[in-house]
């Protein structure tokens, strides 16, 4: 079995497949989409890419590409703590001060906001691809004082110094990911804690129709479905033009979920199924 991951090596990414597939091939991607299409065009079997951070909120261009770009299921869901560091090269391990820029991933600099506005106010930010290649990025050019953000395992991998540890602004700091598949088949991890069964959809609403996201949301109540998230996302038809993603707290049953789907549709809501499939806790 080959995965695919948002890399390079190092990154909070590659560290959560170590976890759930430490026996298993993996291939490290540039970016997310890369790392989907590669399922695509069946250069690996499984893709593991970042979908939500507890301080940030949903990774759009995952979510996005599942929605306009890729037929792909969730198969499986992997939640993990995230620790960020700032880390600089050993040339300048004794400094502290006039660092020229910080680079991380927009997510990575978005969780450390309170602590780089208060330690290095003024410092320019730059954004990476993900915290690894912030961290690869700054161990290839010692002649700058440059700062990285990102985890424990990257600043070994890439001989950085941690000049301060845990700076994300928040204590509960974790990421969920996601498993893509091509097949619509869950997953089942051995030696991981399974928290719970969900079930993902995409609706779009009917246009024009007063209460529809009400009649919606019916759909799932008196059933009593349990939704875990909802969010709105744009169509990119044009403003006002919305598809919903949401998280049901269950697997696919024989009657309730097929049920509150067939009465979406019956409303003139299109549904797309992208995943029902258990969640994991990896080991801290």
């Amino acid at each position: 079995m080959k995965i695919a991951y948002l890399g390079p090596e190092a990154s909070f990414t590659d560290l959560a497949v170590k976890k759930a597939f430490p026996e298993e091939e993996t291939v490290s991607y540039v970016t997310i989409p890369d790392c989907i299409e590669a399922v695509i065009e069946n250069e690996v079997d499984y893709a593991v890419v970042p979908l939500e951070n507890a301080l940030e909120g949903s990774v759009h261009i995952t979510v996005d590409y599942l929605f306009h770009e890729a037929d792909l299921s969730i198969v499986a869901e992997l939640t993990s703590a995230i620790q960020q560091h700032l880390m600089v090269h050993p040339e300048w391990s004794g400094r502290k001060e006039n660092i020229q820029k910080v680079l991380s991933h927009s997510h990575a600099l978005a969780q450390c906001h309170k602590f780089l506005h208060k330690q290095f106010k003024g410092t320019t930010l730059e954004q990476t691809t993900s915290t690894a290649a912030a961290a690869k990025y700054v161990s290839e050019h010692p002649e700058t004082f440059l700062g990285a953000i990102g985890n424990e395992l990257a600043a070994e991998k890439y001989g950085l110094n941690i000049l301060h540890e845990n700076i994300h602004d928040f204590a509960y700091n974790h990421t969920r990911f996601i498993v893509l598949h091509k097949k619509a088949e869950p997953l089942t991890l051995s030696g991981q804690e399974k928290t719970m069964e969900k079930t993902t959809l995409m609706v779009t609403l009917p246009k024009d129709r007063s209460g529809a996201l009400h009649q919606v949301l019916s759909t799932f109540a008196w059933r009593q479905l349990n939704l875990s998230k909802i969010e709105s996302r744009p169509l990119k038809t044009g403003l006002g033009d919305y598809f919903f993603l949401i998280d049901v707290a269950q697997g696919l049953d024989d009657v309730l979920l097929p049920g509150a789907i067939n009465e979406m549709e019956a409303l003139g809501c299109k549904v797309k199924m992208i995943g029902t499939y258990s969640s994991y806790l990896l080991d801290q």
